[in-house]
């Protein structure tokens, strides 16, 4: 009985570290580069009518010319939160 107690406790605290969601975003994000929506701070308006935790895609060229791809977070504050960046390549290896 002392076994099956302990392995349900242990299966309990795992399944407790098994959270999504931005509110268990553990990260500060990224820091934002010029071309970033929150580069100059975050944005006047707020997202209102989008639901807290969902995220959306950001396109741009930075200041290299490289494109360069950011998705952002919705914070309870409605703050935004930059979760992932994605540099596109530049040049193609194509036969195309």
């Amino acid at each position: 009985m002392k076994r099956s107690t302990g392995f349900g406790l242990v299966f309990a605290v795992i399944l407790t570290g098994c959270t999504t969601g931005e509110a268990y975003y553990t990260s500060a994000g990224l820091a934002p580069i010029p071309g970033s929506i929150t580069y100059n701070g975050q944005p006047r308006t707020k997202l209102t009518k989008s639901p807290v935790g969902s995220s959306f895609p950001h396109s741009f060229t930075d200041q290299w010319g490289r494109q360069v791809e950011e998705i952002y977070i919705i914070r309870p504050d409605r703050s935004l939160l930059i979760a992932e960046r994605h540099y596109r390549p530049v040049f193609s290896f194509d036969d195309d």
